[in-house]
């Protein structure tokens, strides 16, 4: 008896994987991709849309905007004598938009356009030439937060509420203090995310990993240890998203192991903070959702999960599209580049963006 009970469990149980893997097959065939190589040979860290309005940035002032959903793409790069790297983008309609450089001192500069990236002004440049900007966001098209590198003992957390104008930090007790080695990673614009009701987070590492979050429209802080890959100096969180319910995840790793197996995702359930298995396949610097459809991504591959960010698996790129891919041999590692750096997403689309200009517009084809 026991033994036919085993039997049946053992049939239900491969039942039921191979379900979920038809499935996940299906749902992984109703999206369409159209993949693309901008004529810039730029390292694209930052990306936002709305509707069918599409940004990307990143190194030497690059900013390309595609207002068709992805089929065309046109250089709007910054004419400025400050090069920097744009590794964020703040979207406020399809023709308004902050680009925030990353780099020490002046490199750390934002730049607004109100014409869709035909001019842009820059309207606020770091103060200390031990500052660095590490990514951007709001609530609003008044209300946002800038997040920069520690300066004094805390990280640097300021504050507008005229659209950028002006910006103030947030009083630096209203933090917890730095610990020892903890570092940020400006590595994809999803460092510091916002929420619903005044809600914040970003995310920290080296030789730890934290999320810190406010409640209160940035203006006090708490800070938790998060269960992902925190060894090293160069490990632990890079960024943060949040699935159609609302909840949050971290994401990270380490930029000198990008192949690495560690845990590189957590999630918060019910005020906890809880690895979730992902398939441990290195670095992940983004995350994005459309229902219950979550992409997660990093320069050496990406995952999909169908539900909700609970349950994940590789996301193999197509070999073929409308058009052409670049795909880049790593110089350090035996693997070829198959993910991105920064994702963005809205109205069931997902954008994609990574080294040598290379973009991804996946697009579901039904109603999942």
């Amino acid at each position: 008896m026991q033994s036919i009970i085993l039997r049946t469990f053992a049939k239900l149980t491969i039942l039921l994987a191979t379900s979920f893997a038809d499935i996940a097959h299906a749902c992984e065939n109703t999206l369409d991709w159209q993949l693309t190589q901008l004529p810039k040979n730029a390292s694209l860290r930052g990306s936002a849309m709305m509707g069918s309005s599409l940004w990307v940035s990143g190194s030497n002032n690059t900013v390309f905007v595609s207002q068709d959903g992805g089929k065309t793409w046109h250089d709007k790069s910054v004419n400025h004598s400050t090069i920097t790297d744009f590794r964020d983008i703040a979207l406020f309609d399809s023709q308004t938009a902050i680009v925030m450089g990353a780099g020490s001192g002046e490199l750390s500069t934002l730049f607004k356009t109100i014409d869709g990236g035909n001019s842009w002004h820059a309207i606020y440049q770091t103060p200390h030439k031990q500052g660095f900007f590490d990514s951007i966001a709001f609530w609003d098209n008044q209300q946002g937060l800038l997040m920069g590198d520690p300066i004094d003992g805390y990280f640097v957390i300021k504050k507008t509420i005229d659209g950028g104008k002006t910006w103030q930090r947030i009083n630096k007790q209203h933090l917890p203090a730095l610990k020892e080695k903890e570092a940020a990673f400006a590595a994809s614009g999803n460092t510091l995310i916002t929420g619903k009701n005044g809600k914040a987070w970003f995310t920290t590492g080296g030789f730890s990993a934290w999320v810190y979050h406010s409640d209160d429209y940035g203006e006090t802080w708490q800070r938790t240890a998060v269960p992902i890959h925190q060894t090293t100096q160069t490990s632990g969180g890079y960024a943060l998203g949040k699935n159609s319910l609302n909840e949050i995840f971290v994401l990270g790793g380490d930029y000198l192991t990008r192949d690495g197996s560690y845990h590189n995702t957590a999630q918060l359930r019910n005020n906890t903070w809880q690895t979730t298995n992902t398939g441990n396949h290195g670095l992940r610097t983004a995350m994005t959702c459309q229902q219950t459809i979550c992409i997660s991504t990093g320069k050496l591959g990406s995952d999909i999960s169908f539900d909700n960010g609970n349950n994940w698996q590789v996301l193999k790129r197509p070999s073929h599209s409308q058009k052409p891919i670049n795909t880049i041999k790593s110089p350090t590692l035996s693997t070829t580049d198959q993910g991105f750096y920064t994702l963005a997403s809205d109205n069931n689309t997902f954008l994609a963006a990574g080294a040598k200009g290379n973009i991804a517009v996946i697009t579901l084809k039904a109603n999942l």
